[in-house]
């Protein structure tokens, strides 16, 4: 059996201050070898060169991470899909279709998406064959199944790329979801970050500096916290049992972001993950690297 599993990392790093987290999180897991990393777009609201804002980001962390020039990084497209049959080329979708021709039941490839689905969506429309390779892809995304939870607009990886999404729920690829209503879940508090990795390391430092401005940057009311809301695709890679999950009918979003009816492949959707677990994994591993590079 593999030692480790092998995965493909696809940000939007530079989107808000969780992807930060989850990358570092990956990067520092020795049962998890990354493949690549692929920096994505997020639309144009923000900014008109997300993606290279994103590679921008991801170059940063290997450098406070001492690993630059040892991980692969694949640009990813710099806009959304234009339809479902035109997919929007990028070196990241290359390296998908590429990492997922090893792939095995024994040896899968894992490709988590903190941010919008183009880039697996181009990887399918590029090469219809990888939906039956081993490949899983696990996205952080979309509004959760069958709950009462008022949220006032479209979730945010989906608005970035809602075709996209239709294209891969309706594939039949391997899909693992992680909604909005588990992932807004996984909330720390400055306190708690100052506590636990503050002093530990720059990487540590910028981690939590980071964090604080953007939330100052975004909202106006007092606010002491935010959720590590991308960490979670991270964690069930690494412990697929720290999770409580159910299987459902692939859906098609619609234009507002809800579920309508779709392929009806299988889906896994996570209703809960193990927030402790991921926590404390992840501050122990950053406070390990803060001691070996002390």
């Amino acid at each position: 059996m593999p030692q480790r599993r092998r995965l493909i990392v696809d940000t939007d790093a530079k989107n808000e201050a969780d992807d930060q987290y989850a990358i570092v999180h990956a990067l520092l897991s020795p049962t998890l070898d990354v493949r690549g990393i692929v920096p994505a777009h997020f639309g144009t609201e923000r900014s008109a060169s997300s993606m290279l804002d994103s590679r921008a980001e991801v170059d940063l962390l290997l450098q406070l991470l001492g690993l630059e020039g040892q991980v692969v990084v694949a640009n990813g497209a710099e806009h959304a899909i234009p339809d479902e049959t035109t997919p929007a080329p990028s070196p990241g979708a290359e390296l998908i279709v590429a990492e997922s021709l090893a792939a095995t039941p024994e040896d899968p490839l894992f490709v988590v998406f903190l941010g919008p689905l183009t880039d697996m969506a181009t990887a399918i429309l590029t090469d219809p064959a990888i939906v039956h390779r081993d490949v899983v892809v696990v996205w952080i995304g979309g509004m959760g199944h069958d709950v009462d939870w008022s949220y006032d607009a479209v979730e945010f990886n989906l608005r970035n790329d809602i075709t996209a999404a239709n294209v891969v729920f309706g594939s039949g690829i391997t899909v693992w979801q992680i909604p909005a209503t588990v992932y807004t879940m996984v909330s720390v508090g400055y306190a708690e970050l100052e506590e636990r990795i503050g002093g530990t390391s720059k990487l540590a430092d910028y981690l939590i500096e980071q964090l604080v401005a953007f939330n100052e940057s975004q909202h106006p009311e007092p606010i002491e916290s935010r959720s590590l809301g991308d960490s979670p695709a991270i964690s069930v890679v690494l412990n697929p049992r720290g999770g409580v999950s159910r299987t459902v009918p692939a859906p098609r979003f619609g234009s507002q972001g809800g579920y309508l009816p779709g392929s009806g492949h299988p889906v896994r959707v996570f209703d809960s993950v193990d927030v402790r677990y991921l926590l404390e994994d992840m501050f122990a591993k950053l406070r390990k690297f803060g001691r070996t590079q002390a």
